[in-house]
């Protein structure tokens, strides 16, 4: 399907377009609109994805220089889906904006959009998130100001950024551990009759950096180090499928180290495996100078599809690895398309299309963790709460959305924020205060920061059946000052806990915890719900205003906090997940100088 006639017609994709026509500037904001013209093209008459991101590149630096007051260059770029393709005669149009900065190294939220001129009509194309990293000035190491969000859109974006990094962040030891778990599973590769020799598709391709591929710090572009290897990806594809294939998704990638002018730059690309409908291609960028041995710039991998006639995706060769090498590519592309998978389901789905309850397992636990607690901080930068209730500053909001009732009770508590984390962080305790809670067992400590629960709740009616759940619980400590605490819980599903005659299954779409510190010995405590059927029978006398019972149970909430304020409190510890941040962090920040 082409993009014209395309109208963004999600919530999201609406409040993202919307974002362009609002009167407020973000001060970090960076514009560029660009008419396609025929030598932006491809043979199909559309915009070549290597020439959008050199677009995309330069418009997000620009964004990120801005803030910085400095060059900067690009550390890596998350995963990419293009939705459509661009036309020649559309106006391309690209926004880009610091979403939060850290140290030296800052995140910059881009949204590309396609304009018919002739029709005024608008329609997204992509929204990618890089990051990028100030370089070192005369005076020493940049240390970069904050961010301040202005708009629930920019609060939004500016929470949700420290959970992206801290994915980024474990992100390549976490797909190594699963490619090798996944790939010990499938055994032998299949081998099929009148596949496509690996070999036949083989590129390599060599570019010599001149100034126009570099930034006025004579560093390669990294914009244009993708569009080349785009190139050789694109090549390698058409070879074996014998057609023009298409590009619709680069994963997350990270740029090794830089590249300057005079540099050649060896690009390599290959099909690692083709499927019934898609065909993932591997990568590579190496760079050298004279006799100088090749450093490594750049891996990816990118998946292509090809179109009939009538758009719609065709059926592709099948693929013959090659020995030893090739049939390890084979097999870690069957297990990155799982992961590729989960990874789109979780996170690129819009909260209503997410399921209530989703089955967890190790290849799905990074994404989940992070659907869950994105999912709490969204509900967290809603401002349109109204006022239920109140009762000895215990208030109940509750909001309305997308036909589905939330609700949050806010408290102040003289316990330190620190603390009250770590108490309301270990569900097994949360039945000494609330009665809902009966029983509360721990199924699985997944890591420091995420454990399974099987929760029983008590029946509401007499002589009926109690509900029970199954919860992820996904802990957060605070990135910076600016950060709360987060307790976010949600719903999964567990092949050894299936649904039982004692027991209603219950769902929890998102709920859970932020903790704010206002003292050192004063915390916010925020719960929110967002109310699905099992849920609402418990608080809907409270939200009518027939009860106070969310009172009492906050009430006790706030007991238990203070009866426990100075007992030491046993919990998972995270040190040795901030720790292996906080080095890849300085390593990030360090090769990129």
């Amino acid at each position: 399907m082409t993009s014209e006639g395309i109208y963004a017609d999600t919530t999201q994709d609406t409040l993202l377009i919307q974002e362009i026509e609002e009167t407020y500037r973000n001060p970090t904001e960076v514009k560029m609109s660009q008419i396609v013209l025929p030598c932006h093209a491809n043979h199909c008459g559309e915009l070549s994805v290597g020439q959008l991101l050199k677009w995309m590149d330069s418009t997000a630096c620009l964004s990120a220089e801005r803030h910085a007051g400095c060059s900067c260059i690009t550390a890596s770029v998350d995963d990419i889906h293009f939705e459509h393709t661009i036309g020649v005669g559309k106006v391309v149009n690209i926004i880009a904006k610091v979403n939060r900065a850290f140290t030296s190294s800052m995140e910059v939220g881009i949204l590309v959009t396609c304009e018919d001129l002739y029709t005024a009509r608008l329609w997204k194309v992509c929204h990618a998130f890089a990051t990028f990293v100030a370089r070192r000035t005369e005076a020493g190491k940049v240390q970069l100001k904050q961010v301040t969000p202005r708009t629930q859109m920019e609060q939004m974006e500016y929470s949700l950024a420290a959970e992206r990094r801290r994915m980024r962040l474990i992100h390549a030891e976490i797909i190594t551990d699963l490619l090798s778990s996944s790939t010990a599973q499938l055994g032998e590769c299949q081998e099929f009759q009148e596949a496509v020799p690996a070999e036949r598709t083989r590129v390599e391709s060599v570019e010599l950096v001149l100034p126009p591929h570099a930034n006025h710090q004579v560093s390669t572009f990294g914009g244009q180090i993708m569009a080349w290897m785009e190139n050789v990806a694109t090549i390698a594809a058409s070879r074996l499928c014998n057609a023009h294939p298409r590009l619709r998704s680069i994963d997350m990638f990270h740029f090794r180290g830089p590249s300057h002018i005079g540099d050649r730059l060896v690009l390599k690309a290959i099909v690692n495996n083709a499927f019934k409908h898609s065909m993932e291609v591997g990568v590579c960028a190496e760079a050298y100078q004279g006799g100088e041995p090749l450093r490594h710039i750049n891996s990816a991998f990118m998946t292509f599809e090809v179109l009939d006639s009538d758009r719609k995706p065709s059926t592709l060769p099948r693929i013959r690895p090659e020995p030893v090498d090739g049939k390890r590519r084979y097999q870690e592309a069957i297990a990155r398309k799982k992961i590729r998978l989960d990874r789109k389901y979780i996170i690129s789905c819009k909260q209503t299309e997410v399921p209530l309850s989703v089955p967890w397992d190790p290849s799905n636990q990074m994404y989940l963790s992070y659907n869950n607690v994105s999912a709490l901080k969204l509900m967290d930068t809603r401002n349109n709460w109204v006022l239920t209730s109140e009762k000895n500053k215990v208030r109940l909001y509750t909001l309305e959305e997308n036909h589905m009732l939330c609700f949050k009770v806010e408290m102040h508590v003289g316990v330190p924020a620190e603390q009250t984390f770590l108490l309301l962080s270990d569900l097994r305790r949360r039945k000494e205060w609330d009665r809902h809670y009966e029983e509360c067992e721990v199924i699985n400590h997944a890591d420091e920061e995420d454990t399974l629960y099987r929760v029983a709740t008590p029946s509401i009616s007499k002589g009926g059946k109690g509900q029970d759940f199954i919860l992820l619980a996904s802990r957060r400590k605070p990135c910076d000052f600016r950060d709360p605490f987060l307790i976010a819980l949600r719903s999964v599903t567990l092949p050894t806990h299936p649904p039982t005659e004692d027991y209603t299954r219950g769902e929890v779409l998102c709920a859970g915890f932020t903790i704010w510190e206002e003292s050192s010995t004063v915390t916010k405590i925020t719960y929110y719900n967002k109310a699905t059927p099992g849920v609402l029978p418990y608080i809907s006398t409270d939200i009518v205003g027939l009860s106070s019972s969310f009172y009492s149970a906050f009430s006790a909430c706030s007991h238990f906090l203070e009866d426990n304020r100075d007992r030491l409190v046993v919990a998972p510890s995270s040190a040795l997940l901030h720790d292996c941040a906080a080095k890849l962090s300085l390593n990030e920040e360090h090769k990129h100088q």
